[in-house]
């Protein structure tokens, strides 16, 4: 059965068991990805509609900026959103949003409406948009994800969601017609916080943040990020997490699928993509991720990410396509919504 992990809304003193260590660990996992969200529409709706992000063969999310509705997936429990609530799909699958608890009530397609400050009875404010993220360790988070990640202002003890809701919110009723990049931006911060409470504070999760959560892992994780030059071995990470090498081997396979030197790879491999984008030279990359030729990185640079660094670093410095092109850019109809 598809899972919906709803991290906020956990018992009330999770405030009290917030890790630390699994907190740092886990923005330094995502800090090497390459994310991008874009805001395909946002707006209103009012009366009998629905809409949907399904049929473009990409992870999708729809934040409730007013008002409340339902998510609907077949052979799966209506989802109440309300105010401020988030939700990630994290695959291209068949669902809807209307105003009814009842999948079954008849809705007709309507236009999305620009939006309005003051709402207005039975309004739905909405931004709706794709994600995605790439880079060594895509993988290992999107393994550790639910198909379906709900993120509840009105539940959670961070500030920073409800922040960000307000941000897009005024970047909305600001440019109603036109596309944002700042709507964009915001969006991608919000999946970002809606990843951290998972690791958190969702009672069941998998891969890699199963692993962070038995004792030790997440500092040594986070020791593997902090020194990524250090000469690792498996003897040595196996008395950081008091273990044998084989029980340290099988904690690693089980929860991400790589051996423990693997994964050090793919944490090497994030720094120095992290490096290159900022326009490090390839030879001081290579030593500040343990490699004392550049021909030995370039091999493992290749190997985990598929080019040569020099052509990777070339690719990330060409100007990306502006927000707004296409035909997906915000304020337009598209024949994915109302159906």
């Amino acid at each position: 059965m598809p899972r919906v992990l709803n991290p906020s809304s956990c018992a009330s003193d999770s405030a009290s068991r917030r890790h630390p260590a699994l907190e740092r660990v886990v923005d330094g996992l995502l800090d090497g990805l390459q994310w991008q969200a874009r805001v395909f529409h946002v707006g209103q709706y009012c009366g009998r509609w629905r809409a949907s992000t399904q049929g473009k063969a990409q992870a999708s999310f729809h934040l409730v900026l007013g008002g409340r509705c339902w998510l609907h997936r077949p052979g799966q429990p209506s989802l109440a959103l309300h105010a401020r609530d988030a939700v990630f799909l994290m695959q291209d699958v068949p669902h809807f949003l209307s105003p009814y608890e009842d999948a079954a009530m008849p809705c007709a397609p309507q236009a999305m409406q620009p939006l309005r400050a003051e709402g207005g009875l039975g309004t739905t404010g909405l931004a709706c948009g794709f994600f995605s993220f790439d880079g060594p360790l895509r993988a290992l988070v999107a393994g550790a994800l639910a198909d379906v990640l709900v993120l509840r202002a009105q539940d959670s003890d961070n500030r920073e969601p409800a922040l960000l809701f307000e941000l897009m919110l005024r970047e909305s009723l600001r440019s109603p017609e036109l596309g944002s990049v700042a709507l964009d931006r915001l969006s991608g911060l919000l999946f970002f916080y809606a990843w951290r409470e998972l690791a958190q504070r969702a009672p069941q999760v998998g891969g890699i943040l199963a692993l962070l959560r038995q004792p030790g892992f997440a500092e040594l994780v986070q020791a593997l990020l902090d020194e990524p030059q250090r000469p690792w071995n498996v003897d040595e990470m196996a008395r950081q997490v008091h273990l044998s090498r084989a029980a340290l081997f099988r904690q690693f396979q089980a929860a991400c699928g790589q051996s423990p030197l693997q994964f050090v790879l793919l944490l090497r491999m994030q720094t120095a993509a992290r490096l290159l984008a900022r326009g490090e030279a390839i030879s001081r990359v290579a030593t500040a991720v343990g490699y004392e030729s550049v021909p030995a990185f370039s091999r493992a640079f290749k190997r985990v990410l598929g080019q040569q660094p020099g052509a990777w670093q070339r690719g990330e410095a060409a100007p990306a396509t502006p927000a707004g092109e296409g035909p997906a850019a915000n304020g337009h109809q598209d024949e994915t919504f109302g159906h």
